[in-house]
């Protein structure tokens, strides 16, 4: 077969973009920030200017996940990669147990495990296309897991583990629930109060780039980084936090509207420009059911047409934001995948570390549900004349 194949024009999706992140960014965001790039680009981040889009992007969110009193958002550089590192430094106190479920929750839980003031975190793992939460274990001051598995496609629910609650000797608080929602916030329903820490990067359900986290913190959280800071600085004290990985400043600094190091104020401008379309539209509702109808047009796909099938086999489990799709072996999905970028129709390869013939599509809320359908019809199309 040869990959020159031309897709009809009438079968195509206005928009060909369905990575799972980055993602699609929406055309009203570029026009936005085509339009600010001589009153805010290349412009002081400490300025009012810059800090009234912070402002605005902490005061949306707060608006969008209905933050509980008390709760706080935080804001720095270099992504939930640089958050996991992070929470080592400034939220587990001595020992994590972690749900591990696919690359991302294993790549967490490595960082705790690297870290040579913390004792070896308690590791709950299940095979990827399932997901497994950590379960109440002696001696642990934080559990972790993804709220939303990129990697696989697998939706995990969000809830505080319950029993043992005896706080740590020497710590104010119970045990801490620390979830990550990169592909998750914004696009699947959560409940904020049953975390302490639920944070993100911006290139997915945003429709923004990356390089940047925000964190949402409970009072036991912010107290947390709080006492391990200062205890990191007594005579002694085995653990360094440096600056970067300091929580305390990045809140400190976000109280103000502003990051500890120099942002990309353009991000800045696409996500306040997301989280105002979102609210307008309905907020979170609007949104999830928006992901929940394009993902359900996926998974419905696939267990209609005998040459896929769901990669998630437990329909609950299924993800509302990243669907993750198994092509029969007897077709290279490579192919497939190669013709629609030929097309116009990018970003839909499994992920790299599954090694499995699969498509992965994301359906974020700037994705059109009618070009979901589209990009299905020319799946089928592509298999047809192969």
């Amino acid at each position: 077969m040869t990959n020159n194949l031309t897709i009809p024009e009438k079968l195509l999706p206005e928009d060909g973009r369905f990575g799972s992140g980055p993602s699609k960014i929406r055309h009203d965001q570029m026009t936005e920030l085509s339009g600010e790039w001589k009153t805010l680009l290349g412009t002081s981040h400490r300025q009012a200017p810059v800090k009234h889009i912070v402002s605005s992007i902490k005061d949306g969110l707060s608006e969008l996940f209905n933050l509980p009193d008390g709760y706080e958002i935080a804001l720095g550089n270099g992504g939930s990669t640089a958050f996991w590192d992070m929470a080592c430094a400034c939220l587990i106190n001595r020992k994590a147990a972690f749900g591990v479920y696919g690359s991302f929750t294993k790549k967490f839980a490595d960082c705790a495990a690297n870290a040579p003031f913390l004792e070896e975190p308690v590791i709950y793992e299940s095979p990827v296309g399932t997901y497994t939460l950590p379960k109440p274990t002696e001696g642990v001051d934080a559990y972790c897991w993804a709220h939303n598995e990129t990697s696989t496609g697998v939706n995990a629910p969000v809830r505080r583990i319950e029993g043992l609650q005896t706080a740590p000797e020497g710590l104010p608080e119970s045990a801490l629930t620390i979830v990550d929602g990169t592909s998750a916030a914004g696009a699947i329903e959560i409940d904020i109060s049953q975390t302490d820490v639920y944070y993100f990067s911006p290139q997915k359900a945003f429709g923004s780039e990356g390089g940047i986290w925000f964190a949402m913190l409970s009072p036991a959280a912010i107290e947390r980084a709080s006492q391990i800071e200062e205890a990191a600085k007594l005579d002694g004290a085995t653990r360094w936090v440096p600056s970067f990985l300091s929580l305390t400043k990045a809140l400190n600094n976000s109280r103000k509207d502003q990051t500890l190091n120099t942002p990309s104020i353009g991000n800045f401008i696409l996500m306040n420009n997301q989280i105002q379309w979102l609210n307008d539209n309905g907020g979170l509702a609007w949104s999830t059911a928006r992901c929940s109808k394009s993902a359900s047009l996926v998974y419905d796909w696939a267990e209609r047409v005998p040459y896929v099938q769901p990669f998630v086999k437990d329909a609950e489990s299924r993800s509302h934001s990243v669907a993750t799709i198994d092509v029969d072996d007897m077709i290279n999905v490579d192919q497939i995948i190669g013709i629609l970028r030929q097309n116009g129709i990018v970003d839909v390869s499994g992920y790299r570390g599954l090694h499995r013939n699969q498509l992965r599509i994301g359906v974020f809320p700037s994705v059109e549900p009618r070009d979901v359908e589209a990009l299905l019809n020319c799946v089928d199309y592509v298999v047809a004349h192969m």
